[in-house]
């Protein structure tokens, strides 16, 4: 009984398509149920409408939206490192002494950030979950993702 439901739902589907490429397709000139005898064609030519035989590609179509990436969605700052598609963006982040780095989760799992050298440590970061980190002297700060290790990225602090 489903497979036949199926089967007419298909079918009526294509019979609409099909009605529908036809009425798209037509000429103008003789409209349907007009004769088609000399007479009726001799007169003079139908008046086009404003949008008569106007091509798809010239349509007035509203615009599809343009939109950021999730993470510029969400006011992705300087000083941001946003956790989407198991990784670090930006991998390599450069700021000043003094800076605060905010990291977002983007992901639709639990994340971590986590200093190679224990120097700071966020926990599990859930979806929009963030941790801060206010770096106070210069060097490098390597960090990975304690639950995905191979998620890696680091901080260059001058």
């Amino acid at each position: 009984m489903l497979i036949n439901l199926k089967r007419n739902i298909s079918l009526a589907m294509m019979g609409l398509l099909s009605l529908f490429l036809t009425s798209c397709t037509q000429e103008s000139g003789t409209e349907y149920g007009q004769g088609s005898n000399s007479e009726s064609q001799a007169s003079a030519p139908p008046t086009a409408s404003q949008n008569a035989n106007m091509g798809m590609s010239n349509m007035n179509m509203p615009a599809k939206p343009v939109t950021a990436p999730k993470h510029m969605q969400a006011g992705a700052a300087a000083n941001q490192v946003v956790i989407e598609n198991f990784s670090f963006a930006p991998a390599t982040l450069t700021v000043k002494t003094g800076t605060k780095v905010t990291w977002i989760n983007r992901d639709d799992v639990p994340h971590t950030v986590n200093e190679n050298d224990k120097r700071f440590k966020s926990g599990p970061m859930d979806t929009d979950d963030q941790f801060s980190y206010t770096f106070s002297a210069p060097g490098t700060f390597s960090y990975f993702c304690a639950l995905h290790p191979k998620m890696t990225g680091q901080i260059i602090v001058k």
